[in-house]
């Protein structure tokens, strides 16, 4: 029989791959993309373990989750680090403040 790729697998390395990258955009892309990935990889590992002999990929499946993993980490992390930062201005009306003077700082 001739094996196949999970049929997942290259959307879901994109999307961990850009959630890596986004991850620095607040946060919040980084992990919604990477959550996106991994639900994709959990869902071709149940595929795979249903039917182990019919796929060849699974070494990149397991790579594509620990990447995936890391985006969603990284931009929980990075996410957090936002609410702090804004917090320590005071709050949104502190931040939106902040913002303000320096948007007429450079007018």
């Amino acid at each position: 029989m001739e094996q196949k790729n999970l049929p997942n697998v290259t959307i879901a390395m994109i999307l961990a791959i850009l959630s890596f990258l986004c991850c620095c955009f607040g946060g919040a892309p980084g992990l919604i993309l990477g959550g996106i990935a991994f639900f994709l990889v959990k869902k071709d590992e149940k595929a795979y373990a249903e039917n182990p002999d019919l796929y060849k990929n699974y070494s990149t499946l397991k790579t594509v989750k620990i990447l995936a993993i890391i985006g969603m980490v990284i931009g929980a992390l990075y996410l957090l680090y936002t609410f702090w930062s804004i917090n320590q201005m005071g709050g949104w009306e502190g931040y939106m403040e902040k913002v303000n003077e320096m948007m007429e700082q450079y007018q």
